[in-house]
């Protein structure tokens, strides 16, 4: 397999805040999709990269979405060489996750020089992924529903296993305010907010339930003026993440209690934030999906779990069968060391061209 193209994408930056280099990362995907017949309806955007969605002719049977982003965590400057060897080619997105959107753009070329035009099969590539899908999110669910199936094209698993669940996450913040005091002179009249912030932090971690994979971290704490000064602010920083909508109900419910406690008399909490990407569950119809695609390819798909959140949340929330993992296997994501495999690229767009040619009308 030739790598010269997608080299040509790696070697873009395409870090989530440099709106220019991620659309330019667009423009070439976009020719590449129009080559094929596509219709690219673009979700323009101010400060990010613009949103890309394309559409083939619709035509009665079963509707599939690709799901891809456009952005790299690597700043400009800081990894941008494409390279590679016998087993491995390496560079900022190759598999996270331009890598799997070549995956997808391969086996679409391979279905259209087979079967003539693509009917049915439709793709969004989001910008800003990377930093949360913040924006794209409310994009992603609103089309997503309009489908039978999506599969997303983040990194495949060691042995190629495909995703079938991710933990959600919330990134909440809690900011108390109380009353500054000398700490030698008038200790008594001050309202410790660093105090509360501490006793919160306990009771917050402490909700953490590794048994059910829910995880409660406060990251980061902030606070007071000095050693010789009561402390008039503090701030918490949230994380927590979780495997099912139970544990979801559970955690947010018991932060809204212990924020309201705030423990030190004298000091008020206020809580922001919130859900950043619903759980990702194993439902009855995302089984059926991967039975279907097992049928397809003659044999069983690994599957895996994952702690990570990606845009397969969205989709999956949204009602919509997904899976996700069928870019191509690759370690060292979000580091210089990014790597993916040459095999397992090949593996990916065989089955994904068999997946693909199922769907195509």
């Amino acid at each position: 397999m030739d790598f010269k193209e997608l080299a040509s994408i790696i070697e873009v930056n395409s870090h989530t805040r440099n709106k220019a280099g991620v659309d330019k990362n667009g423009q070439i995907f976009s020719k590449w999709m129009e080559d094929l017949g596509y219709q690219v309806e673009r979700h323009t955007r101010e400060h990010i990269g613009d949103h890309l969605y394309f559409r083939s002719q619709s035509v009665p049977g079963q509707k599939i979405l690709l799901l891809g982003h456009l952005d790299t965590v690597f700043p400009e400057g800081t990894f941008t060489d494409f390279r590679e060897d016998d087993e491995w080619i390496y560079g900022p997105g190759v598999c996270d996750m331009k890598g799997g959107n070549y995956v997808a753009l391969s086996a679409l070329r391979k279905i259209h020089e087979q079967q003539g035009e693509l009917s049915n099969i439709d793709m969004l590539l989001v910008s800003d992924e990377e930093t949360g899908s913040d924006d794209s999110k409310f994009l992603t669910a609103r089309l997503a529903k309009d489908y039978d199936a999506c599969l997303v094209f983040e990194a495949a698993g060691l042995n190629n296993e495909v995703v079938i669940s991710r933990k959600g996450i919330a990134t909440l913040f809690v900011d108390l305010k109380g009353k500054a005091a000398h700490a030698g002179n008038c200790y008594s009249d001050g309202c410790n907010a660093n105090l509360a912030a501490a006793h919160m932090l306990i009771a917050l971690t402490e909700l953490t339930c590794l048994e059910k994979g829910t995880t409660v971290n406060v990251g980061q704490i902030n606070g007071g003026i000095g050693a010789n000064t009561i402390s008039p602010e503090a701030r918490l920083v949230i994380e927590f993440r979780f495997t099912c909508a139970s544990e979801r109900e559970r955690v947010l419910g018991a932060i809204d209690d212990i924020v309201a406690t705030t423990f030190i008399e004298g000091v008020t909490a206020t809580l922001s934030g919130g859900l950043q990407r619903d759980v990702m569950e194993n439902t009855p119809a995302q089984q059926h999906l991967l039975s279907t695609i097992e049928d397809l390819l003659g044999y069983s798909v690994p599957v895996e779990k994952r702690g990570g959140v990606s845009d397969a949340n969205t989709a999956s929330e949204s009602g919509v069968a997904t899976l996700d993992g069928w870019g191509p296997f690759g370690d060292g994501d979000h580091t210089i060391h990014e790597r993916a495999s040459k095999k397992s690229f090949e593996l990916r767009i065989k089955e994904v061209t068999k997946i693909l040619s199922y769907f195509n009308g």
